[in-house]
């Protein structure tokens, strides 16, 4: 498992790079494919899938381990973190496949560290970070967690936050949220970190606008600390009123 990190090759580790060197085979969505340089590509097998193939793209890599192949499975941000570690895990424990294939996850940046990097410095106190795609998680759960992390004045990071199918999730979110913070929270809304067509706004949850909001986008959503400071966001960890500053 592969962590490509948030899609600037730069942002991308040299063990992540090694593992793709060395990989007779590269299986990812197609997609997280298109971060890779085609020179690291050269010379290898490569299985991509579309979107919703989750299933099948994990199978496949399995299956080719299986034949005593090396294979870097690859994902966007970190492999661990809403993406394909945990589906694969799955499948080799439900075919008792750990004891014959050697399993590794390489880090990479995630996309909250890449949009809070962005931002300036939002998540330099407690945070949560919440999903807001009910395809495998229902709804209910989803609002249960936000209400949580919003009345524990966490920080909150915010993944999938709009879709065709799901255009009103945010806006219940941002109105749960918003029972517990002040409308003049600061709200970082960074779409597409580190790559072609990035944009970064720091807006208000009272100002927040769905339409600038898709899959590609990552919000964070201050506590009741966090301040604008020269267009950046920082969430104090407590340095002013401990030290002489």
């Amino acid at each position: 498992m592969v962590g490509l990190g948030p899609g600037d090759e730069c942002l991308m580790s040299p063990h992540a790079r090694e593992a793709i060197h060395l990989a007779d085979v590269v299986v990812g969505y197609t997609g997280y494919i298109k971060l890779i340089a085609p020179d690291l590509l050269e010379g290898k097998d490569v299985l991509s899938t579309g979107m919703m193939a989750e299933v099948e793209r994990c199978r496949r890599a399995v299956d080719e381990a299986v034949a005593g192949r090396n294979v870097a499975m690859v994902c966007s941000g970190d492999p661990g973190i809403y993406a394909m570690a945990g589906l694969v895990m799955e499948l080799l424990e439900t075919h008792d496949f750990f004891s014959d294939i050697c399993f590794e996850v390489i880090p990479g940046i995630p996309a909250f560290a890449a949009a809070a990097a962005l931002l300036g410095a939002p998540l330099m106190h407690d945070f949560a970070s919440v999903s807001l795609s009910d395809l495998l998680t229902p709804w209910d759960k989803i609002e249960k967690r936000i209400r949580c992390a919003a009345d524990a004045d966490f920080v909150i990071a915010i993944y999938n936050p709009r879709s065709k199918k799901r255009a009103g999730h945010l806006i219940d979110a941002i109105n749960i949220i918003k029972l517990f913070r002040r409308g003049s929270t600061p709200v970082g809304i960074v779409n597409r970190a580190y790559r072609e067509g990035q944009k970064v706004q720091l807006v208000t949850l009272d100002t927040v606008n769905e339409q600038d909001v898709d899959m590609q986008t990552v919000l964070i959503i201050g506590n009741s600390s966090t301040r604008e400071v020269a267009g950046k966001m920082l969430t104090p960890r407590g340095y002013a009123g401990k030290y002489d500053i």
